[in-house]
């Protein structure tokens, strides 16, 4: 219940925050924009995505192929609308990974300290040591290339940032007078944790969490680029930007086209996570 009203007094403050924060309507605007893209996707596709015509590759963008054709003659613009969805899809289990580990652990080993708060600090310390996009080609080359594999890989790297900032913010708040009236009245752990420490830092995560999906974006982009990410045929980006490459000089649009969106949603979260951050700290609304 506590939880319950937080989160519902929070959403309030943040939907009329957003009214006099440009920048989170413009990035707002953009998500959605894309995610309505992704939802209808096999009404906005002309094409079947994956359907090969040899007798149409290499077409510049046109009336009948927006966005052109590729090697195979397969729509590009159809390509691109579908890997709209993959895109939603992977970054959005990212952060949800992310999440579900990072938080938790990291409430878990703040309350309890001791020598279990180190050796989970310094694991994290180890893996945040390593930029994460090159610890996520590690772990990919490790486990074997697909999609599976880059999105545990890319959640993993993340989940040492999550969970060193909301260890930061929980100690300054585990020594609060309130914290303390807590253990006084005898409340348990779990309901200091979860009840009255967690509360106070949702608006962290959700800052936090609205950044890494532009970053994760690009980190998939990244490993699909590479061949380590989502495997051909499927209609990635990251995926397409490879494949375009080869034919950068005569089809330029093959490459052209995914970059601009790849491009628009990463300032779209980017927008979206910093005007949020305005919104939900109490220091920039004053």
């Amino acid at each position: 219940m506590v939880l319950k009203r937080f989160f519902t007094k929070k959403l309030k403050k943040s939907l009329s925050g957003f009214k006099s924060s440009n920048i989170a309507l413009i990035g707002a605007c953009i998500i959605l924009f894309f995610a309505v893209i992704a939802l209808f996707a096999p009404v906005i596709a002309p094409y079947d995505p994956y359907e090969t015509n040899l007798e149409e590759t290499y077409q510049a963008p046109s009336r009948s192929h927006l966005f052109g054709t590729d090697h195979v003659g397969r729509d590009i613009f159809s390509r691109v609308i579908y890997g709209t969805r993959i895109a939603f899809g992977i970054t959005l289990l990212v952060v949800a990974i992310e999440l579900v580990i990072s938080v938790p652990l990291a409430l878990i080993s703040t309350y309890i300290g001791g020598v279990f708060d180190e050796v989970v600090m310094r694991i994290m310390d180890v893996i945040i040591s390593i930029p994460h996009l090159l610890l996520a080609i590690v772990i990919v080359a490790l486990m074997g290339p697909g999609m599976r594999n880059a999105i545990i890989a890319i959640s993993i790297s993340y989940m040492p940032m999550l969970a060193r900032l909301v260890r930061s913010v929980s100690l300054s708040i585990k020594e609060e007078p309130y914290i303390e009236a807590c253990h006084v009245l005898g409340f348990g752990s779990p309901r200091i944790v979860f009840s009255h420490i967690l509360p106070n830092i949702v608006s962290v995560i959700i800052v936090q969490l609205s950044l890494d999906l532009g970053y994760a974006l690009i980190d998939m982009a990244s490993l699909s680029f590479l061949g380590l990410g989502v495997q051909p045929p499927r209609a990635s980006w990251g995926a397409m930007l490879s494949l375009g490459k080869t034919y950068l000089l005569h089809s330029p649009w093959m490459t052209i086209f995914p970059g601009i969106c790849i491009a628009l949603l990463v300032f779209g979260f980017n927008l979206f996570g910093i005007g949020l951050g305005d919104i939900l700290n109490p220091r920039s609304r004053k």
